[in-house]
């Protein structure tokens, strides 16, 4: 089993930095580990129930909680905090991080979405009014 033996968020950029004891290091974008969140909200509990995440360009992540000796959980700005980021599953996504990006971003194009932000605006437009 692999362990990390650095774990650094860089706030500015927006990228989680993770060594591990076999020498390999990994830059991992918060928007990255965001779409690819190992919870079941985002992968469902099996291939079709997989729910595409968009909108997630600017995420920040607001902390990062160990979780025994085997895992991180992280604290994100849009309120998603039920993934557990095993070591093994940081590992494999910063080792097929290019292939697992220009996936995501087919199915966004496919999808007609967007990594930008939903606009905010269509929903505070004149909201109804209700008469009881």
């Amino acid at each position: 089993m692999l362990n990390p033996t650095e774990i650094t968020l860089h706030q500015q950029s927006k990228f989680l930095e993770i060594a591990f004891d076999d020498g390999s290091r990994y830059h991992l974008s918060y928007e990255f580990l965001r779409v690819h969140s190992p919870s079941a909200a985002v992968r469902g509990h099996s291939p079709s129930e997989q729910v595409l995440q968009t909108g997630k360009q600017h995420i920040n992540v607001l902390d990062l909680q160990p979780v025994g000796s085997y895992a991180i959980k992280l604290i994100f700005d849009d309120g998603h905090d039920s993934g557990l980021y095993s070591w093994n599953y940081l590992y494999d996504l910063g080792k097929h991080q290019d292939e697992l990006w220009r996936e995501y971003l087919h199915r966004l194009s496919e999808a007609g979405k967007s990594r930008a932000p939903h606009d905010s605006l269509e929903q505070t437009n004149h909201p109804e009014e209700k008469n009881g």
